[in-house]
């Protein structure tokens, strides 16, 4: 149902935006299903290429973060958000063919997603970022350090599949990295964070209190917007928490 006037922005709230279902096809031959939002009325200043969790635990592309992410973004930010089922992962868009092959295959996915947003035209969908989170976050160091791509960012980094060759690779690349690494974490902690990405000059470790690996609860998704903001689109944030006009 939708509801005009102020309203305040919760976690179901969908923001007003162009949304439309996208088809991403693979060097190896698959069609991946996802999805691309876009803000209503104005051409994006920021791309988001959303890669999410682990889908043999639960995770999609619509993993509660990178939902609201495009369920806010487009309308509060200017910014597009892409997002898409990786190889054999099913979500109410549908199922991407192929099946998954524990972060080796999954390349093509990464490249596939990638391609799709430098190409895009009306409208272009520039200045574009990584949004990986947790398994996302290994397939954006192992496979994302792109030309077209100008950084990632990082949510709940496990670095289970990464190694120090694909650090190694960012720190060469110049390119800023953002982990936002929840103080109660399942697999990394802050201190051990910045350890591990101390090899990547440029790389920034947000240590998040009281956060826990899946962001649950509003204060925290809000923590990870507002980051992903400051990041890409300097001086747009911090994100308002109402939204005076149609919501869903």
């Amino acid at each position: 149902m939708n509801s005009t006037g102020t309203q305040t922005i919760r976690a179901n709230t969908v923001l007003p935006a162009r949304r439309r279902d996208i088809e991403l096809h693979t060097a190896d031959g698959l069609a991946l299903v996802g999805e691309l939002a876009l803000p209503l009325e104005r051409d994006p200043v920021a791309t988001l290429v959303t890669l999410h969790p682990l889908p043999t635990h639960g995770g999609f592309m619509d993993s509660h973060v990178l939902k609201k992410a495009s369920y806010r973004l487009p309308a509060l930010a200017d910014i597009a958000v892409l997002r898409f089922n990786t190889r054999g992962t099913t979500s109410p868009r549908g199922t991407s063919q192929g099946s998954f092959h524990e972060a080796h295959d999954e390349r093509f996915d990464v490249a596939a997603a990638i391609e799709f947003a430098r190409a895009a035209e009306d409208p272009a969908l520039p200045n574009r970022w990584l949004l990986g989170w947790s398994f996302g976050t290994d397939l954006a160091l192992m496979y994302g350090n792109d030309p077209s791509v100008a950084g990632a960012i990082l949510p709940s980094p496990p670095l289970k599949f990464s190694g120090p060759e694909h650090l190694r690779g960012w720190a060469e690349s110049g390119k800023p990295l953002v982990a936002l690494v929840p103080e109660l974490d399942d697999y990394l902690r802050p201190d051990e964070a910045v350890q591990r990405f101390g090899s990547i000059p440029q790389s920034r470790v947000v240590g998040v209190e009281g956060a826990k690996h899946l962001w649950v609860g509003e204060s925290y998704v809000r923590r990870v917007l507002d980051e992903i903001v400051a990041t890409v689109s300097p001086g747009a944030g911090p994100l308002p928490t109402t939204w005076d006009g149609e919501v869903g």
